[in-house]
């Protein structure tokens, strides 16, 4: 047998407003500024709102009653359809904001008992690389993540990935004591060598229980599905399945976005049909079924250690490294600002400057920052609303000196 575990990220970040400044000049002038202000002021909730609806009717409306038919359509049948889903703090905050009947639809998703909730950080975060203080901060995002996945599901994770697959042995450790069952990360290369990426492995030096991402075959469908380049195009469900039942190996670990179905690929592709056949097409194939990481992790022996050094830290971007993130100085130079003020965060202990500041941890902000080229600097341009990576920079840095501000204010006040 060959278990096939599909996992879904479903994440948007709440993106800053360039004219942050003049909201704040104008609410001065007029006198009526308050801190609590401050968040509408430095996002732009009118553009973060668009893209909820739009994506809602193009991709998490359609794409979930989709995977729940699917679900009902093979529950007791003895070969049941299986999925998971990775879901940021803060994109549930905005589907319950502006598409409440997201919640309700995952619900019923989650109350079918064939869908895995998997643990992230709330705020999608790149915590765990934060000097000195990564680990705390990284502990209060998941714990809060905890907390709203309880609260709107009933469901406690067992199951954990760091952000956008980010990895390394002291996370997985790390994890490890937080007493995840297994995390999720990357097939990379040059860390599994001659190994495969279909098989259980364990971390290095603890026990958690690590599956790593196939990714080829997750980016046939989410990079390469609409790509009438490509020398397999169309990618049909039955030649995918057809593909899956060929792979060797104890499962195997499809991850993708699920903007995939919908948005990234928009519905006249023909993405949504081949979500709604895909299921069928593979249990076609008897020794293929449908599992959760979870559940997976307890079925197959360990085969091997998964070793990632800390300064060798991987993900599933660009190459595979944190490149996407911190990969040049205005990167590395916005990080710092951001991580130079939590002290001075965690110190006044105010929670409207400790939330101001937690999302603008949020790692798409660094993201658009990146200055890639070719096709990979395409896929940063595709996400990023900001015209290049210098203007989201310097968008970014204004946040952060706006926040800057609001701190010294209320340091001057309790003196």
């Amino acid at each position: 047998m060959t278990d096939i575990v599909f996992m879904f990220e479903v994440h948007q970040p709440y993106r800053l407003d360039r004219l942050a400044y003049s909201k704040l000049l104008e609410k001065s002038l007029r006198g009526n500024l308050e801190i609590s202000d401050f968040e509408e002021i430095l996002f732009d909730q009118g553009l973060n709102r668009l893209v909820i609806e739009r994506a809602s009717s193009k991709c998490y409306i359609p794409a979930t009653k989709i995977i729940l038919e699917n679900i009902l359509r093979y529950k007791g049948s003895g070969r049941e359809f299986k999925v998971s889903f990775s879901i940021s703090g803060i994109f549930l905050e905005q589907v319950r904001r502006w598409k409440p009947e997201i919640i309700d639809l995952f619900n019923e998703l989650v109350e079918t008992g064939n869908v895995e909730l998997i643990e992230q950080t709330y705020y999608h975060s790149l915590a765990a690389f934060m000097p000195l203080l990564g680990w705390s901060e990284l502990r209060e995002q998941i714990f809060e993540h905890r907390r709203l996945v309880e609260e709107l599901f009933g469901y406690t994770p067992t199951a954990i990935e760091n952000t956008e697959f980010t990895y390394n042995n002291d996370i997985a450790c790390f994890f490890d004591q937080l007493k995840y069952k297994v995390v999720l990360t990357e097939g990379v290369d040059w860390i599994l060598g001659w190994r495969s990426p279909n098989y259980v492995y364990r971390a290095y030096n603890c026990d958690i229980k690590v599956l790593t991402r196939n990714y080829r075959l997750s980016d046939d469908i989410g990079y390469r599905f609409s790509d009438k380049n490509w020398d397999q195009y169309p990618l049909t469900a039955d030649k995918y399945a057809a593909w899956l039942s060929a792979t060797p190996g104890d499962l195997v670990f499809i991850a993708i976005d699920y903007e995939t179905f919908g948005e990234h690929h928009w519905p006249e592709t023909g993405i949504h049909e081949f979500l709604k056949w895909l299921p069928g097409e593979i249990l076609r194939y008897e020794h293929l079924v449908f599992s959760t990481p979870s559940e997976v992790v307890d079925k197959y022996p360990v085969r091997d250690v998964y070793d990632v050094p800390p300064w060798s830290s991987i993900s599933w971007a660009d190459e595979r490294d944190l490149s996407a993130w911190l990969g040049n100085h205005m990167q590395w130079n916005a990080f710092k600002i951001l991580v130079d003020l939590r002290p001075y965060v965690k110190a006044l202990d105010d929670p409207v400057i400790t939330r101001l500041w937690k999302l603008l941890t949020t790692s798409d902000h660094l993201y658009y920052i990146a200055t890639k080229f070719g096709s990979i600097e395409q896929v940063h341009s595709y996400f990023s609303p900001y015209k290049n990576a210098p203007d989201a920079y310097a968008i970014y840095v204004q946040a952060l000196n706006i926040l800057a501000s609001i701190i010294a204010e209320k340091i001057v006040e309790k003196i």
